[in-house]
């Protein structure tokens, strides 16, 4: 391949990038909506605060509240950076360096695929399905940390077999980075690690060699790292008094994914989990189990590529980066199932496995050309050549099914009805005379404030009472009860309004009910 090659791969998928980009005006769900306000609140030199809250879990005594508690803050990092470019303090200025990023996966995805094969025509399919990625496209260029992932994920591969010394200071660098994006990316350091010990045990160096070279390359490695997570940790210990916010051991003991959003949010622990009782424990991992392994054929494995990349890495199985990339796959499987099975099931997996995807496309085509290969050789397949159709019908049906999954994702319900819904019903509260600093429990408190500038707190499971118990906490003025956000605690208060005498019902926008709250009468 040459330059003209990857300028094309990035000019496609930075064309592909803009084109969903266009359809999304809006973040369009929680995390999204988190990392846009966190950039927000950078940019307008706020510092890591946040002027809402989503969670309770390390007990929050009001706000403005210390932020990426839970999540990390790489992406927020970067929409700062991006609206402090452009001038621009706009979701549309925030996505911009995401879009950039998305554009670059196809080019690497391609370099990495000829690193590994050694044929440009592969490295062609795999760059054309890093631009059709199926069930990631639609969020690569949206403030996420799904793009930033995918592209520290393939340049960790890159280097993998790169020995020189400044390759493991980068290495660390790349590992820092994906800890700082996610909680879930220590774990590549922990494969670099692991890394360093098959490097040391393959070599044919003495012993004492081998243990100083290790040292060295762990050194480094780590140094890589802590130029980056160090001055995060500094900020958490200022703050908490601790390197790791408070509050993120509490999601070991969930029973139900609800329970993230608990009030108050100590009756989520280890006694808690223990009365659920083991049957309880054991359904939801093999639930996790289930959603997981879904997740693995349809979102990672693109449906069709699925059974390609198991051939290609049957082929590539001795490489070390098909080692590191099996075993460091395993171990997050492991995790998202065992140990935070909700979390996992309901997102975690698909965002951390987004750092093996470049590596994955790298292996689908030669999966692919190998079967042919095969075919070719038993008289199955009569052509020679058979195999570059079946290469290009791969990219056709990955453009297909691409299409679709913007369609049903994006189009048909609509990438942004909440926020949509928000704006209706902060203008309903404004007309009623609602002041701008009253405080607001909502389903979604980020995507709330970006629309409305309203301080918010997230709605908790637990009924009407906590609510008002909440509103009496945090000096909440209004309650919106959004159709989609019913829990089976709430669903009497839904359909009659008027049950609670501390809760007004105020009207009703698009079929949330709007309560004002009286928490001391």
């Amino acid at each position: 391949m040459n330059w003209r090659a990857y300028t094309f791969l990035f000019i496609l998928g930075l064309g592909g990038a803009f084109g969903i980009a266009s359809l999304q005006s809006l973040p369009g769900y929680l995390d999204s909506d988190y990392y846009f306000v966190g950039g927000l609140q950078l940019v307008e030199g706020k510092g890591f605060t946040e002027p809402f809250l989503w969670n309770y879990l390390d007990d929050p005594t009001g706000l403005p509240h210390p932020s990426h508690t839970y999540w990390l803050p790489l992406s927020s990092i970067l929409a700062a950076i991006s609206m402090f470019v452009t001038g621009q303090h706009t979701y549309a200025a925030a996505r911009l360096i995401f879009i950039l990023i998305a554009a670059c996966i196809p080019p690497l995805t391609a370099y990495l695929a000829l690193d590994i094969t050694g044929r440009p025509n592969l490295a062609l399919t795999s760059g054309l399905l890093a631009v059709f990625s199926v069930y990631y496209a639609p969020f690569l260029p949206v403030t996420d940390n799904y793009a930033p992932f995918m592209l520290l994920g393939g340049l960790v591969f890159l280097l993998v077999k790169n020995k020189s010394w400044w390759a493991f200071l980068l290495m660390g660098l790349l590992a820092g980075l994906m800890n700082l994006a996610r909680s879930d990316g220590l774990l590549w350091l922990g494969l670099l690690g692991l890394l360093l010990l098959w490097q040391s045990t393959a070599s044919d160096k003495s012993v004492k060699n081998r243990i100083r070279s290790f040292a060295i390359s762990g050194v480094l490695v780590v140094l890589g790292y802590s130029l980056v997570m160090a001055p995060w940790y500094a900020r958490n210990i200022s703050v908490f008094g601790s390197p790791m916010a408070p509050g993120g051991s509490r999601i070991l003991w969930l029973t139900d994914y609800n329970d993230t959003f608990a009030f108050p949010a100590d009756q989520v622990n280890m006694a808690s989990w223990l009365e659920a009782g083991w049957v309880a424990a054991v359904k939801v991992r093999l639930w996790a189990l289930r959603m997981n392994v879904m997740n693995a054929f349809a979102a990672q494995g693109g449906i069709l590529l699925f059974p390609f990349i198991i051939i290609g890495y049957r082929q590539l199985r001795l490489d070390i980066r098909a080692r590191l990339a099996g075993v460091g796959w395993l171990i997050l499987l492991v995790v998202m199932t065992l140990i935070f099975p909700l979390a996992g099931a309901r997102g975690g997996f698909f965002h951390a496995g987004a750092a093996f995807q470049p590596f994955w496309w790298a292996l689908a085509p030669l999966g692919l050309a190998h079967l042919a290969d095969a075919l070719y050789r038993r008289n199955i397949l009569s052509a020679e050549h058979a195999g570059t159709v079946f290469q290009g019908l791969l990219v056709v049906i990955c453009i297909l099914l691409t299409i679709v999954i913007v369609q049903v994702r994006i189009l048909q319900p609509g990438w942004q009805p909440i926020e949509e819904l928000y704006i209706e019903v902060e203008q309903f509260l404004v007309e009623r005379g609602a002041n701008p600093d009253e405080l607001a429990i909502v389903r979604n408190p980020a995507g709330y404030y970006i629309v409305s500038r309203r301080p918010t707190i997230v709605m908790p499971p637990g009924g009407p009472d906590t609510i008002l118990e909440l509103a009496a906490h945090y000096g909440a003025s209004y309650f919106i009860l959004e159709p989609e956000g019913v829990l089976e605690e709430y669903q009497e208060l839904y359909d009659q309004v008027e049950v609670n005498p501390k809760l007004k019902y105020l009207g009703d926008v698009e079929g949330a009910r709007i309560f004002e709250l009286h928490p001391a009468k």
